[in-house]
């Protein structure tokens, strides 16, 4: 734009316009949703028609006082009473120009804090930058703040870099231009540079006693004129191409301030690591019994498939049929398999539990004992190390039953358990009544202390809570049955030898069928394990709700808002991405 006539808006223009205030629309919903960012929505651009803004940024005494004069050409005594008011000035102060407003920034870096927060705020309201430095060179501090402008606030192909007071003595004008590119490091190609001395062209345009000659080269030295041309040229897309910019920068600047809203201190903080610590702890000690469950049934599925392998090397080449001893040996090496598992995967919940009490206190809820745990360390507390728990033993001997007399008897008197509940008289409350006898039996039974008062006696419906666990056991292990149950009814086998495949094709089936069971109970066991354990989590989260309510509350508000600020800015940030590319 020059002189105050607009200049086509490109492509990639016209769709910042039209995407830049529905984001910012967005954000305002955003920020509104809560209290903490709500007072941040004055700080959103709003719809601005109004001249665009060039801030002039830099120290005092760099001269940006002059350059304005000699941008506007202003005679003397309007000179003087510009640059004498500017060291009262504590705001941003506008002066028209060419159709736009130069926005005359309180000086930086003068150690005065309420300075700089104006000349912030006034880089936050402008479209455009001129940085001003001289060729004294700017300091570390100053090369940040530039850097800064040109970086993270986006200015980097809206700025122009000024170097005034070059004509002053002793400056080698190419040194220091490339002391100042050396300083702008990667901007350096992007940002145009120019050198001025305002003050030279002042005095050319007032002094009326220089000759035409001596007023134009002090003109044409002081580099006004191209400070002019290159001004012209960052705001020739006028309002509607470099205000959507610089509101998108702006937008981010403020959903940045919306995140640092969002830094917790104080019983906030205080309640949230609570929360997050308990919420932590849970996690792990819920990853380590997964970790075992996943373990030990993997072990459970190799053990049966390796079963197999065995049962399928083992047949009989003269008649197909499985040896008793094998079958017997296979089966037990299957029940112990089970009981194997159940130890581990209650031993890994004892554990977790032990780990929660020792962290949170008594008033973690014990977990529900696993109802296939008969093998738990506590039942062989009184048992020498080589002896089975009660109930293996009895399914041992029954495997060795069955093995005589055929699977299906053994899968009878499984099923008989599994089936029976509380009843007197049913099978599953006589083996309750058998295992109860011994003392290793009661702690079988009654881990709780809510089934029995001593050996050999129940507790009022005591009889009934051990006759539904050992009937849910049996049901547990009725996957032993399926796995043997069609090799050991010999009978069978032996009637349809003539009319089976060779020998090769039936181990191959049993193979197969070993492989199917293996990966059967691998799910079941996990699906229950699971089960088991997320209701047990769910009781212990109940049980932590105090410690972790409000903390809870406070980081699922945080990581909400913030989900929803990182959109923000990274939609805003792709819509300027080509610019900055």
């Amino acid at each position: 734009m020059t002189d105050g006539n607009p200049v086509d808006v490109s492509e990639s223009d016209e769709g910042l316009n039209a995407l830049v205030p529905a984001l910012i629309a967005r954000s305002e919903r955003v920020l509104n949703a809560h209290p903490r960012t709500r007072g941040l929505m004055a700080s959103l651009p709003r719809a601005d028609t109004s001249p665009l803004r060039i801030g002039l940024l830099g120290p005092y005494s760099t001269g940006k006082s002059m350059l304005i004069a000699a941008l506007r050409r202003l005679p003397s005594a309007e000179v003087e009473e510009l640059v004498d008011a500017a060291p009262k000035t504590h705001e941003g102060t506008p002066h028209p120009w060419n159709g736009v407003t130069l926005v005359d920034l309180p000086g930086t870096l003068s150690g005065n804090d309420e300075h700089s927060d104006a000349a912030r705020r006034g880089v936050r309201g402008a479209d455009a930058l001129m940085i001003v430095t001289t060729s004294e060179l700017p300091g570390e501090a100053e090369t940040k703040a530039i850097l800064q402008a040109l970086d993270a606030d986006g200015f980097a192909d809206r700025s122009v870099v000024v170097v005034n007071k070059m004509n002053a003595e002793n400056s080698d004008r190419d040194v220091i231009l490339d002391e100042i590119r050396k300083r702008l490091g990667p901007f350096a190609d992007r940002v145009p540079i120019v050198p001025t001395d305002a003050r030279d062209y002042v005095d050319a345009i007032n002094d009326l006693e220089l000759s035409f000659a001596q007023r134009d080269l002090l003109v044409r030295e002081s580099g006004v004129d191209a400070l002019t041309a290159e001004l012209r040229r960052i705001i020739a897309p006028g309002v509607g191409g470099v205000r959507p910019k610089a509101q998108a920068f702006e937008l981010l600047r403020v959903l940045a301030d919306a995140e640092r809203k969002w830094v917790l201190d104080g019983d906030e903080l205080s309640a949230a690591e609570t929360a997050k610590k308990v919420g932590e702890t849970i996690s792990r000690v819920k990853e380590r019994v997964l970790s075992t469950l996943e373990r030990e049934g993997d072990a459970v599925a190799s053990k049966i498939r390796t079963a197999g392998g065995r049962t399928a090397a083992g047949i009989s080449e003269e008649n197909g049929v499985v040896p008793v001893d094998l079958a017997r040996a296979v089966t037990e090496e299957l029940v112990y398999a089970r009981t194997d598992f159940d130890a581990k995967f209650s031993s890994s919940m004892r554990t977790a539990f032990d780990t929660l009490v020792s962290e949170y206190g008594s008033g973690v809820p014990e977990p529900e004992t696993w109802v296939n745990d008969l093998d738990s360390p506590e039942a062989a507390i009184d048992a020498s190390p080589n002896e089975a728990s009660p109930f293996e033993r009895a399914l041992r001997e029954a495997a060795v039953k069955a093995a005589k007399a055929g699977g299906r008897t053994m899968r009878e008197w499984i099923g008989k358990i599994a089936a029976g509940a509380g009843e007197s008289g049913n099978a599953a409350s006589d083996v309750a009544t058998w295992l109860n006898k011994s003392r290793v039996g009661q702690k079988v039974l009654d881990a709780g202390g809510k089934i029995t008062n001593g050996v050999g006696k129940f507790k009022p419906w005591g009889k009934g809570k051990a006759a539904g666990k050992v009937a849910s056991t049996a049901g547990k292990v009725q996957w032993v049955l399926a796995a043997m149950g069609p090799l050991m009814d010999l009978k069978s086998v032996a009637q349809d030898q003539r009319k089976w495949m060779t020998i090769d094709k039936r181990r191959k089936m049993i193979r197969d069928h070993f492989g199917e069971e293996a990966r059967n109970q691998r799910t079941s066991l996990s699906n229950a394990g699971e089960q088991h354990l997320s209701q047990w989590i769910a009781e212990v989260e109940q049980s932590l709700s105090g410690l972790t309510e409000q903390g809870a509350e406070i980081s699922d508000e945080r990581e909400t808002a913030l989900a929803e600020i990182k959109t923000l800015r990274d939609e805003a940030e792709k819509l300027l991405r080509p610019a900055a590319d």
